[in-house]
């Protein structure tokens, strides 16, 4: 596979998340979305030869561009998958100890965005697939063309917030029937349809096409159960950086972070909690977002937030 020299991808917070890791020479450190590597290839600046870094991603472009550009730096493992395994990707690499830092940049990629071929995009033409992993799972279209009404609703209501969830299922149902969906322009056309209340600078099928990516990806599913295994494999003072993009994620993330850097909630009458009690995580400053220069250059850099907690023992 030749990689489209011409797909670019503006990483968001590149110095900061890879400031936020606290880099160690001979660490070992997961890019749990490599997206085109513009963290990879900061992270790699400051990793020493007696360093690792494991590459992670779900989409087989992004994991080709990776294995092209470091076939020949044994400091990186090129690992296929979801991040939501990373343990699976150590084992692989033969790492079994505890790492030094997780770094996830959630949500899609430029190229992903720009390819019509993906189907992400509601501006452009294209086959209606939305998977990161086009190697395996159901695409957007497919999913759409059988699921029920409600099954519908749900999706587009709880993973996009859709107000007119009901309206845009009941029309999918409808239209089905005679021309299967199969297209981008075709779901976003309906969609329009609808909508007659617009939301000022914002496409109608934002919303919808946002929540069926999250449901064909399990994107949230991933963020939970990732989340939930940092503990167990970062080593004290390893820290975990995580950038979000839309408010769905960043609450999985910022109660994640509120849970683990906290002590435990013990009801009335219990006795109080010793003052030894240490949070198996601490907080490393506030939520951060992109400068107003960055999103000046980068639009899409403008929702982005990143949270970092540290590994206390």
């Amino acid at each position: 596979m030749v990689i489209d020299p011409l797909w670019k991808h503006d990483t968001v917070l590149l110095p900061e998340a890879v400031s936020a890791l606290n880099i160690q020479s001979a660490g070992v450190y997961v890019d749990g979305t490599y997206g085109r590597g513009g963290h990879s290839a900061l992270i790699l600046e400051y990793l020493g030869v007696n360093g690792r870094l494991i590459v992670i991603d779900k989409d087989p472009v992004a994991i080709e561009h990776a294995r092209q550009r470091y076939a020949d730096d044994p400091r990186v493992h090129v690992w296929h998958g979801s991040f939501r395994d990373f343990p699976e990707a150590l084992i692989d690499a033969g790492i079994n100890e505890k790492i030094q830092g997780i770094l996830l940049d959630l949500g899609v990629s430029s190229p992903q965005l720009d390819d019509a071929e993906r189907g992400f995009s509601f501006m452009r033409e294209g086959l209606l697939d939305m998977r990161m992993d086009t190697s395996r799972g159901e695409s957007a279209a497919q999913w759409l063309n059988q699921a029920d009404e409600a099954a519908i609703v749900d999706v587009l209501w709880r993973y996009g917030e859709e107000r007119f969830s009901r309206q845009i299922a009941k029309e999918i149902v409808r239209v089905r029937t005679q021309n299967p969906l199969q297209t981008t322009t075709q779901l976003a056309d309906l969609i329009a349809s609808v909508i007659r209340k617009r939301e000022p600078g914002k496409n109608p099928a934002t919303r919808s096409f946002q929540a069926i990516r999250i449901k064909v990806n399990q994107e949230l599913d991933d963020v939970e159960a990732c989340l939930q295994q940092t503990l167990e494999y970062l080593a004290p003072e390893g820290r975990l950086v995580v950038i979000s993009f839309h408010s769905l994620e960043d609450r999985i993330v910022k109660h994640f972070f509120r849970d683990v850097s906290s002590p435990p909630r013990l009801p009335k009458g219990l006795p109080m909690m010793p003052t030894f009690f240490q949070p198996p995580m601490q907080l490393v400053g506030k939520a951060q977002r992109a400068s107003d220069a960055e999103v000046s250059g980068n639009v899409r850099s403008r929702s982005a937030i990143m949270r970092v907690g540290e590994r206390t023992a």
